[in-house]
């Protein structure tokens, strides 16, 4: 099979939610015996490379500027697969989706999958047009595609909810099992096994970073904060602001953007790691923390609670004074920590496997491929049965968490 992927800023992942899931997906797809194109920009990887780990690298143009960089990345990346031999064009998140009416067009013995990462409209850095266009890649992503793949199950029932006739699927995003990590490479930043709180994010004003430093700041704790991420340039006067919040405070400390070996060692040995997001789709650095076996204080967003189930810990949305109670608590319960620690790691073994989900993605391309044509009207708005990627098929709906 021949696979297109399309929608990402390209691979090796460097940041970005959509990025890690794009790479993680391609190397397992080829490790299946697939072959993968991934179009990508120059501009994000700063290397030209033609091949990472079997996926084949297309280069396409795109306008370098924050409105129109992604979709029209996605234009020239079309218009390049217009003329490969692909069986399918999978398309990631829903600026670019916005033009999965192409392929069905010009294209049409090709299938196409879209995968809806998250409602991208509700994103700040967004302004009112961008934000128009964004709802219109919503209401594409449902419909110009074979399938729609959303990432959990809050997003699928908002999409059964709102779009009753598109084609849904549910396959959630995924993270590697991460083992226990010496600190050599992160005893630079003074930081030893369980002397830190972390958290993984881009720095801009949608991941709440804000609040975690107030509420961190207000507290009498003997451990650090560590923020690791980058900003894009448009988010530079919020990372200025970030750090006149914490001007006075040492035991704040950004690390700028981390990956590899590094990165799994702030995992590994975090004493527990924090997720503030005004809005998410299913966070990937949230996951691969669950991974790594920390325990996970969380805003109690959908998205959220979907992820840790009840091997977590969530706050009030946007209130620094119930973070702070919150950090407070488990600080004080280092053996609640420890047993959350322990059922988060086996609540992404369980559910959120990457080799377990290519291969789903796998099954479902090939039951697109296979599906005979809709002959009737009725046919074609039938909305076909979700593709659960996890052992329990009883429930949409995520858990209650405690409090």
């Amino acid at each position: 099979m021949r696979i297109a992927i399309i929608g990402s800023k390209g691979i090796p992942c460097r940041d970005g939610g959509v990025e890690r899931h794009v790479e993680e997906l391609a190397v397992r797809l080829t490790r299946l015996g697939q072959e993968v194109i991934v179009y990508g920009r120059k501009d994000y990887t700063r290397k030209t490379i033609k091949n990472y780990q079997g996926a084949r690298i297309v280069y396409a143009p795109c306008l370098p500027t924050k409105n129109f960089g992604a979709i029209s990345h996605t234009f020239f990346s079309l218009l390049h697969v217009l003329f490969q031999r692909v069986d399918i064009i999978h398309i990631h998140s829903v600026g670019p989706s916005l033009l999965a009416f192409i392929p069905r067009i010009f294209k049409r013995k090709t299938k196409v999958i879209a995968t809806f990462h998250s409602r991208d409209r509700f994103n700040s850095k967004w302004g009112r047009i961008a934000r128009f266009f964004l709802t219109l890649g919503e209401k594409a992503i449902v419909k110009f595609p074979h399938s729609t793949i959303t990432v959990s199950k809050n997003l699928y029932g908002y999409c059964l909810k709102n779009y009753p006739k598109s084609r849904l699927s549910y396959i959630p995003n995924g993270a590697m099992l991460i083992p226990k990590q010496k600190t050599k490479n992160i005893e630079k930043w003074g930081l030893a096994e369980n002397n830190y709180i972390l958290t993984v994010a881009r720095i801009i004003p949608l991941k709440g970073l804000h609040y975690l430093i107030r509420a961190f700041g207000s507290l009498p704790l003997n451990k650090k904060l560590v923020i690791t991420g980058d900003y894009p340039k448009e988010s530079r006067a919020y990372y200025l602001y970030l750090k006149q919040l914490c001007r006075d405070n040492s035991k704040i400390i950004f690390t700028g953007y981390q990956h590899g070996k590094t990165l799994a060692e702030l995992f590994a040995n975090c004493y527990l790691y924090v997720s503030a997001s005004e809005v998410e789709g299913l966070s990937l650095s949230l996951l691969e923390a669950m991974a790594a076996g920390r325990c996970t204080l969380v805003s109690d967003i959908p998205e959220n609670k979907e992820a840790i189930g009840e091997a977590g810990y969530t706050f009030r949305n946007k209130s620094f004074v119930d973070l702070a109670q919150k950090i407070l608590f488990l600080n004080n319960h280092p053996e609640l920590v420890l047993k959350n620690g322990a059922l988060a790691r086996e609540r992404t073994k369980n559910f959120y496997n990457w080799s377990k989900i290519a291969r789903q993605t796998l099954a479902l391309y090939t039951k697109v491929l296979t599906e005979k044509p809709a002959k009737t009207k009725k046919e074609q708005n039938r909305v076909k049965p979700i593709f659960v990627s996890s052992r329990d098929e009883k429930s949409f709906a995520p858990t209650n968490n405690r409090h």
